[in-house]
């Protein structure tokens, strides 16, 4: 596992300012992602037959168990992973379910 809060091309913030200044960046970057994320799950919409397949637990659990092994090799506690994706999956999946309903 690495950390790459402390890794050598990322030195450890001297101060609580740097600290979050570096998470600031941090946060711009993954709105950038979710933005792009929320395009696809609205092109998603115009694939599916029905709600159940918007909401598609088979897949989410994937997702998941996916992410977690994920963290694990990249240093983040898979706990942490599998909260936030399946905070952003249900955030997600009610956008899904808006915009499947407006194509009906």
């Amino acid at each position: 596992m690495s950390d790459s809060a402390s890794s050598p091309t990322f030195p450890l913030p001297t101060s609580l300012a740097e600290v979050r200044e570096r998470i600031d960046v941090i946060d711009s970057e993954l709105v950038r992602l979710l933005a792009r994320r929320q395009g696809l799950v609205r092109a998603a919409a115009a694939f599916k037959s029905d709600d159940q397949a918007v909401r598609a637990p088979d897949r989410v659990a994937r997702v998941i168990a996916s992410v977690r092994e994920r963290a694990v090799d990249a240093g983040l506690e898979p706990a942490v992973a599998e909260a936030v994706w399946r905070a952003m999956i249900d955030a997600f999946i009610e956008v899904e379910l808006a915009q499947h309903a407006a194509q009906r």
